[in-house]
């Protein structure tokens, strides 16, 4: 009988619980799609991480700037009213 060359492919290598080799073939990363994942995460120089802006590093010293500020104000309103 002739083996195929899918049953000769490289094995995950991850355990389970029962600590039995887990049998499906793996990926380039070396694990298969339920204990690798699909993508090993975004490419490098992704465009698409910044759709807003909100997180950059301006944003957030800028609210961070107004948070300050507007504390000021409301200790400057105790001592005053």
């Amino acid at each position: 009988m002739q083996r195929l060359q899918m049953h000769s492919s490289p094995r995950c290598g991850a355990r389970t619980r029962s600590a039995i080799p887990c049998k499906s073939p793996a990926m380039p990363n070396g694990r298969c799609r339920l204990h690798g994942g699909k993508s090993p995460g975004a490419p490098k120089g992704n465009s698409n991480a910044f759709k807003h802006g909100r997180y950059s590093a301006e944003s957030v010293a800028e609210r961070r700037y107004f948070r300050e500020l507007l504390a000021e104000i409301k200790e400057v309103i105790e001592v005053v009213g």
